[in-house]
């Protein structure tokens, strides 16, 4: 009995150490399992992550692909106008909000295709630093000559010194460029001489040399960053200082000296602004005012545009530029006396000139090396010759040459 009880014993022992040692060795193969499985989704997340990074990598290295695509492009279109035999002239331009910078604009660009170059036109809305970065780009992408008006003369020394730097030669276009020396040729007209006919006719229409006077004047001139308009105004006042030194003319206003009497930009509204001021301040008791210099015409139509609203006095002789069209207008109507006539096509003509000159290694065609320095040096310039309009030769000089139709003016 006790035998048979010990053999139960022993059978039942060894049974439960063998589910023991099953379930021992079925958790070990669980955790085996287990840990694989682990191991199977880190690798997939590895390989995951990876592919992120390689998708990553390429698609930055497509992108650098595409701009260095972009530059390529850019050295192809340069390098097929130089196997062309074409090269860049870029042309730098203020504002396309005054008539004649979009008529010279297209002119000169016109004129320099037809002569074989590439031309890039750009007009700076007044901005100067549009202008700068609009010349670097222009010096960037391979120009070979700049042809640049102002819209500040002393801003650009910088941006021209990179020029400079390339050996791109400069030409400053109506507008002088300050005090720097990448400045290579100046072409304008003759600004002095402009203010001088400007000052002889109010003094041959005030006959101020056979009449006693007095004589009631007021004076508009231009923006004072700009080099030309004390050209503009020294010619006209050298012509009516001593008029106004004996009393025989009289600026009411007292508003004589550049300072006071410049308009910042040539813009319209201030000159209207400032005219609207002096109408109100002295002329509204019906004082005569018998003429005003302005030295242009953009700054003659505001003044024009004041006379209309407040003056009820004869209308005073005015002076004007450029024979912008709705000046035009205004002198066949009787509200403008004459326009300087500054022929931009002769100026376009004399730039393709010089331009051609240039890329050609030939002398550049100037007739003036002695009148105007920029602050650093004298600048070789060609001069071209003014002329006025006003209602008796308006025909002739506008219509007949094919400047206006008959159509624009009337």
């Amino acid at each position: 009995m006790t035998k048979r009880f010990i053999s139960l014993l022993l059978a039942a022992s060894m049974v439960l150490a063998l589910a023991l040692c099953g379930c021992s060795s079925s958790s070990k193969e669980t955790e085996r399992k287990k840990r694989k499985s682990k191991k199977t989704e880190k690798t997939k997340v590895t390989e995951t992550v990876d592919d992120d990074d390689d998708k990553k990598s390429t698609k930055k290295n497509k992108d650098k692909d595409k701009d260095k695509d972009k530059d390529k492009d850019k050295d192809k279109d340069k390098d097929k106008d130089k196997k062309d035999g074409k090269q860049r002239v870029g042309i730098s331009f203020p504002t396309k909000d005054l008539f004649r910078w979009n008529t010279d604009g297209e002119n000169l660009k016109n004129h320099l295709e037809a002569a074989g170059y590439v031309v890039d036109l750009q007009y700076a809305n007044n901005d100067v630093y549009t202008q700068m970065s609009q010349i670097e780009d222009m010096i960037q992408t391979g120009a070979d000559v700049l042809v640049v008006a102002a819209i500040n003369g002393d801003s650009l020394g910088t941006v021209l010194g990179e020029a400079q730097a390339k050996n791109i030669p400069v030409i400053a276009y109506d507008r002088m460029i300050l005090n720097t020396d990448a400045v290579s040729y100046y072409v304008s007209f003759d600004n002095y001489e402009t203010g001088v006919i400007q000052g002889e006719y109010i003094r041959d229409s005030l006959e101020l040399d056979e009449k006693d006077g007095p004589f009631r004047m007021e004076i508009f001139t231009g923006d004072p960053s700009d080099n030309n308009a004390l050209f503009f105004y020294s010619g006209a006042m050298d012509v009516l200082r001593p008029y106004i030194d004996s009393g025989k003319l009289i600026v009411t206003s007292g508003q004589i000296d550049f300072d006071f009497v410049a308009t910042a930009g040539w813009k319209t509204e201030l000159a209207q602004n400032r005219m609207d001021a002096i109408l109100s301040a002295f002329y509204s008791d019906g004082t005569q005012l018998d003429a005003v210099l302005c030295s242009n015409d953009s700054t003659a139509l505001g003044v024009e545009n004041s006379l209309a609203a407040f003056y009820v006095g004869n209308y005073p002789v005015i002076t004007g530029q450029d024979c912008d069209l709705a000046n035009v207008k205004n002198i066949i109507a009787g509200k403008q006396s004459m326009s300087v006539f500054k022929d931009t096509r002769t100026m376009v003509d004399q730039t393709t000139q010089m331009v051609e000159a240039i890329l050609e290694g030939k002398d550049v065609p100037i007739n003036d090396n002695t009148t105007y320095n920029n602050g650093v040096k004298v600048i070789p310039s060609f001069l071209c010759t003014p002329i006025f309009v006003d209602a008796n030769n308006y025909r002739q000089i506008l219509i007949e040459s094919g400047y206006y139709t008959e159509d624009q003016i009337m």
